[in-house]
């Protein structure tokens, strides 16, 4: 069966338009959820609209209101609503383009693809979609989703386009209040070279397959075995153990790879005791920066 779009309408740049769909890039059909049961009869709970005064209503008698004041609403219906028609109701009208790397992640919102609507539209829809894959721009747009007008940014994608709405500026708060009392000092040097070796230690190519979401199997492991009947196996959480300072946690999780075999001892060796000596006081100092010698040292083995 053929996606169903989430919106249908036309891609327009200047003169040049194309009729486009769009679909949902996401789906949470796969996520576990729950019904809210009754405690005896184990019937589901239907919620039902309820008004203070008269109980329970219908919901063919709901309308819509706006509260301008405490409990002061001013009603608005379907035809104030149809009244309010902007362009962007069926037509993407792109405004501008930007480099990719311009759009803050932090007002990226929800994924859609987008795909020619019909044969008609191919050539267009190719056209636009490769001048922006190759001069690496985003088009900047409008449209209107769920009674809404969004904003959102139109990317290549593969054969076809990438669309995202953003959050509006007022909806994402500024950092001020979360970091500006954090002190903006340069951290010591040592530990600095050895948080980053254990970063290059970490290094990887991101597969999102590698990271399941380990509660949702869980989740449906202590399921299936309540299904059977059987009392669900409780998986114990890793051991927090004890806290430790910063140098310490780098040197440790440093030197979780296999230790060099064992040397017998030169003069060299003799030689190096005191530079040793001298660094196990330098430790006792610093204890963090003590923990990220041990991981950088363990981790050279």
């Amino acid at each position: 069966m053929a996606p169903r779009a989430s919106w249908k309408g036309y891609l327009k740049l200047s003169l040049v338009s194309c009729p486009v769909r769009l679909y949902p890039a996401t789906t949470t059909s796969e996520r576990i959820s729950f019904n809210q049961l009754h405690k005896k009869t184990h019937n589901r709970i239907n919620m039902k609209p309820v008004d203070p005064e008269l109980g329970l209503v219908e919901r063919s008698d709901l309308i819509k209101g706006y509260e301008y004041e405490d409990k002061q609403y001013i009603i608005i219906d379907d035809a104030d609503l149809e009244a309010v028609r902007i362009e962007s109701n069926h037509t993407m009208n792109i405004e501008a383009f930007v480099d990719e790397d311009e759009v803050d992640v932090i007002y990226q919102d929800a994924p859609y693809y987008m795909a020619p609507d019909g044969a008609m539209a191919e050539e267009t829809f190719g056209v636009l979609r490769e001048a922006m894959r190759k001069s690496g721009k985003l088009a900047i747009a409008r449209l209107v989703l769920s009674s809404r007008e969004r904003v959102v940014t139109i990317g290549s994608r593969e054969n076809g386009m990438f669309v995202c709405t953003l959050r509006n500026s007022n909806e994402v708060r500024g950092t001020a209040e979360y970091f500006g009392n954090i002190p903006a000092g340069k951290p010591d040097a040592e530990m600095l070279q050895l948080a980053e070796a254990l970063i290059k230690q970490k290094e990887t190519t991101f597969d999102p397959k590698n990271y399941e979401d380990r509660y949702e199997i869980a989740l449906m492991q202590m399921i299936r075995e309540k299904l059977k009947g059987h009392k669900p196996i409780i998986a114990a959480a890793p051991e927090r153990g004890n806290v430790i300072n910063l140098m310490d946690a780098l040197k440790a999780s440093l030197s979780q790879q296999a230790k060099p075999p064992a040397k017998s001892k030169s003069k060299a060796d003799e030689a190096e005791k005191p530079a040793a000596k001298a660094k196990a006081g330098a430790a006792k100092e610093n204890p963090l920066k003590a923990n990220l010698l041990k991981a950088v040292g363990k981790s050279k083995g």
